[in-house]
């Protein structure tokens, strides 16, 4: 936890805080916190600023805080994901805020298993709950947008044009094709398909909505490590 994240059930008045039940095990026992000793902090959805630790009692912890400057700026991409396996999905959405990425789509394909979308997984909490891990680790306070698609060709031909805007769209995908583009600036989108990798049939029909089929070295990659890979090589990092 590189920044304690705090929510606004958590502001007691003025510039007093209260970290919850997590964060006050961890500043006692990670990082050893002692009253009058600082941290970074942020408000979720807000700014930046150094936190003081004020009392510590019972093992509630207050400090004081104020917002004194912005967070990270966002990576201006777009990521297309097919659901994962549950446990995959966990890590995939920690590394994707981490990264930066504030827009995704978790969409159906014909190799994802059908039970992935039954799982508790999907639960909204607990896809949130993964979502500010990604943002503590990296020091960000701005949610990531996440939406879920279980219908691909629905989602396809009559949302994915007003959800992506514009910005050149990226399908990563093994054949010959030309290699992917490096160090982009601009917004843009990432299509990342299943383990299984995307059929003819999705191929196509996202190449008619604007995607562009690249190959990305002669390798297939698992998607949590192609993830991480693609959106480093694609994109200009922060």
């Amino acid at each position: 936890m590189n920044l304690f994240l705090l929510h606004p059930e958590q502001h007691l008045e003025g510039d007093l805080w209260r970290l919850d039940e997590r964060q006050s095990a961890h500043a006692r026992t990670v990082l050893k916190l002692a009253e009058g000793d600082t941290c970074r902090a942020g408000v979720l959805n807000d700014g930046l600023g150094e936190a003081r630790i004020e009392s510590i009692k019972n093992n509630e912890i207050t400090l004081s805080f104020k917002v004194d400057s912005n967070p990270p700026v966002p990576l201006p991409l777009n990521l297309v994901l097919a659901l994962p396996r549950p446990k995959m999905l966990k890590r995939l959405l920690i590394d994707a805020a981490s990264l930066g990425i504030k827009r995704i789509v978790l969409i159906n394909a014909w190799k994802v298993d059908k039970s992935y979308w039954r799982t508790p997984n999907l639960k909204a909490g607990l896809l949130r709950e993964k979502l500010l891990l990604g943002l503590e680790q990296a020091g960000d306070t701005v949610l990531p947008e996440l939406i879920q698609a279980p219908r691909f060709r629905p989602f396809v031909e009559d949302d994915l044009d007003g959800w992506a805007g514009d910005g050149p769209r990226f399908l990563a995908h093994p054949g010959d094709h030309p290699s992917l583009p490096h160090e982009l600036e601009g917004p843009a989108t990432l299509a990342i398909g299943p383990e299984g990798g995307w059929t003819p049939f999705e191929v196509e029909l996202l190449r008619e909505h604007g995607f562009q089929t690249h190959r990305f070295g002669s390798r297939i990659l698992r998607v949590e490590t192609a993830l991480p890979a693609l959106v480093g090589a694609l994109m200009r990092l922060p």
